[in-house]
């Protein structure tokens, strides 16, 4: 049976209050489910068009199931298997500017329009020169954006009290700064008047963001599965992880215009949201990024045996709340709670989360990711972490392409990789060790400069190389003592 607003009986078509850019897995799992808490649990009455924003995407599909389709959420939750699914029904309509631009346009004379969101991915947020107004559309979101904006501001004449509140969830830092920045450039750009540039300025509001939750999307593999749980077809099923966390930059104006204070959703409208979003680097993708080289090595081949193995899991454990966790400013208990959440999300039964598949540029990843957790650890504590230490030997090694006569997924760009195989040319682990942390193009600083970390690199390289992952770290260990 096709999925339908008559087959499901979901008639009430919702006020447009929320118009959204990009019609992908990762908003309908996220953005989609929010606002459908809100209307399920306080009575928001949000419905959401969305605008397909480039010229190849899946508005039709989207609009043949009349906006419908299933959201299955399955992971780990306070240490017990969770599986769930939800028909979400809050989208009232798929626009596709390329095809229709004049309907594109009429989104921003809804009256009933509040909110902005937007994921058009990291490279979405650009500012192309070519883009003209006149263009139907423009090629950039941000463009299309400040059109949009232009018509509510030419329909509305002005008034103060029409401006929207644009939430943008695309994956950079100071992603609605940086959005709000290049629709300004657009208004200087095009000539537009500066009674438009105070309005937008006056009467909208830009609040950067961080989201949080694994979306594998379309189970392809496992379509049948998922077919078998349904009494219709949907050919839009979207899975994710049950993890969520939305954090937003705004005050207690936005808190009341979007209300998840009072549902169970963990969505945090807060002044800074920088000491969240360094809470997920070093902790999140900081234990990635230090279990990939040193598990592979180990013999693991996924998140969720490194995390469960008996070694290596307390090895990654002990590197996250004995030496990330103490470099961070915020407080230890919410900390360990995010901790304990990802240690959750690790052990996934239902993604299965390859490491190869998270090792592309491990070097530039390591000098976001951790190494400010060794370097802060070192000036907090006068002393070396040593787990992280190791990891950063594992990193070294990992370069080296091969262990065991194994090839190793090492993916990186050919300079980088080129560089470490002739650095791995050198007569002695030290020589080696000095080499690579010398690289300030690879680490922004000359890490030999670093109290002891030089000859603590080298020694792990050593022990690491002569007696294996496990034995080496044991050994290593005792010698720093």
């Amino acid at each position: 049976m096709k999925l339908t607003r008559e087959y499901t009986d979901n008639l009430n078509r919702l006020p447009i209050k929320v118009l959204q850019f990009g019609e992908g897995n990762f908003l309908r799992a996220f953005v989609e489910y929010a606002f459908q808490k809100l209307n399920q649990e306080v009575g928001f009455n949000a419905g959401i068009a969305v605008v397909q924003p480039i010229a190849k995407g899946m508005v039709t599909l989207l609009n043949d199931q009349d906006g419908l389709y299933t959201l299955f959420t399955k992971g780990i939750k306070n240490g017990k298997e969770v599986e769930e699914k939800e028909l979400i029904t809050n989208i009232v309509k798929g626009v596709d500017p390329y095809a229709n631009f004049e309907e594109f346009l009429s989104l921003g004379r809804e009256e009933s329009l509040e909110f902005i969101i937007s994921n058009t991915t990291e490279a979405g947020i650009a500012f192309v020169k070519s883009d003209r107004p006149d263009m139907k559309p423009p090629s950039s979101f941000p463009a299309k954006l400040t059109v949009l904006l232009l018509e509510r501001f030419t329909y509305f004449n002005g008034d103060m009290d029409k401006g929207l509140t644009i939430i943008p969830c695309e994956l950079i830092n100071y992603n609605s700064d940086t959005l709000k920045k290049i629709v300004l450039e657009y208004v200087t750009l095009w000539n537009l008047s500066e009674t438009f540039k105070d309005w937008l300025i006056r009467s909208c509001t830009f609040h950067n963001t961080l989201v949080d939750r694994i979306v594998p999307g379309y189970p392809r593999d496992q379509i049948e599965e998922y077919n078998d749980q349904l009494d219709y077809e949907d050919r839009l099923i979207v899975s994710a992880e049950t993890f969520f966390l939305w954090v937003i930059e705004g005050d207690d104006r936005l808190k009341a215009k979007l209300p998840f204070g009072n549902t169970d959703l963990d969505v945090k409208i807060v002044d800074d949201m920088q000491p969240f979003r360094t809470r997920k680097v070093r902790i999140l993708n900081g234990a990635h990024t230090t279990m990939v080289p040193f598990s592979l090595l180990f013999g693991n081949q996924t998140v969720k045996e490194s995390v469960e193995e008996p070694f290596t899991g307390p090895f990654i454990r002990a590197a996250v709340y004995e030496e990330i966790i103490p470099t961070l400013d915020m407080e230890r208990d919410e900390l360990e709670k995010f901790a304990d959440a990802v240690f959750d999300r690790f052990r996934n039964p239902f993604i299965k989360h390859q490491l190869s598949s998270i090792a592309l540029n491990s070097i530039s990843k390591f000098k976001v990711r951790v190494l400010p957790s060794i370097l802060t650890y070192i000036e907090r504590k006068n002393e070396l972490p040593q787990h992280l230490v190791y990891a950063f030997a594992c990193l070294i090694r990992f370069y080296k392409g091969k262990w065991k006569n194994h090839d190793l997924p090492v993916n990186d760009d050919e300079d980088t990789i080129a560089e470490m195989v002739q650095i791995w040319q050198m007569d002695s682990y030290s020589s080696v060790t000095e080499a690579v942390l010398k690289k300030t193009e690879y680490w922004d600083a000359d890490l030999t400069l670093v109290p002891n970390l030089k000859e603590a690199v080298a020694l792990a390289l050593e022990h690491l190389e002569k007696e294996g992952v496990q034995q080496g770290f044991k050994n290593f260990s005792e010698a720093l003592k």
